[in-house]
């Protein structure tokens, strides 16, 4: 319906007040490694993430959070496997700071049963959970939520290696299908599917704190 795509293209906007503009996931210290140095370099990274990363274990979870949003409970059980699955002090505040913050812009659209979210509240857990308690298609939701965050770290690319709008573009145009797959793939997958093997990525948030000089909060 048109209104619950009114709904995902504001939630994920860039414009939604969640301050995601902030963090960088790691890309950033990648960037200063020189191991993100160009378009090839940054789809790579990208696209890992994706495919072998944190990202996936998050769209598993949303899934779950989307199916769970009336049951308080689970929600809260969700929220504190989706921490201890952050290896990241820096991962660790992205997820609640955004989380929370999305939290608190979505309660400018009431439901009735009210919606009950822990606190904190990991990102993943706040978009299921808001999104399938108004009704929104769980596909969908994955659709968007994996395309916003792999925008996200396009625009960090885009500004700090640098690697132009163009070359940006194009590194969306690529992970178009990839997207799509890992949509499919994490809508239907449990709980014990959850694993990742993107090691330079955790890494890389471990040491965004020791960067001299940093834009980003991760």
């Amino acid at each position: 319906m048109s209104a619950d795509l009114q709904k995902l293209l504001t939630w994920l906007s860039p414009a939604f007040p969640i301050g995601a503009f902030a963090w960088s996931a790691g890309l950033e210290t990648a960037i200063a490694d020189r191991r993100v140095h160009d378009r090839a370099s940054a789809q790579d990274w990208i696209g890992g993430i994706l495919a072998h990363g944190g990202l996936q274990t998050d769209a598993i979870l949303l899934a779950h959070a989307h199916d769970a949003h009336g049951d308080k409970a689970g929600l809260t059980a969700l929220a504190d496997l989706c921490l201890a699955l952050t290896p990241a002090r820096e991962r660790h505040a992205e997820t609640i700071v955004t989380g929370n913050a999305f939290v608190d812009a979505g309660a400018a659209w009431p439901i009735e049963p009210p919606l009950h979210l822990p606190r904190p509240c990991p990102y993943p857990i706040a978009v299921g959970a808001l999104a399938g308690a108004h009704g929104i298609d769980r596909r969908d939701t994955l659709l968007a939520f994996l395309t916003a965050t792999i925008h996200s770290q396009v625009s960090v690319a885009v500004r700090l290696v640098p690697i132009g709008q163009n070359d940006g573009l194009a590194i969306m145009v690529a992970l178009e299908r990839a997207i799509a797959e890992m949509a499919d793939l994490c809508q239907h997958a449990a709980l014990d599917d959850i694993g990742s093997v993107a090691y330079g990525a955790d890494i890389a948030q471990m040491k965004h704190e020791t960067l001299l000089t940093r834009i980003f909060r991760s």
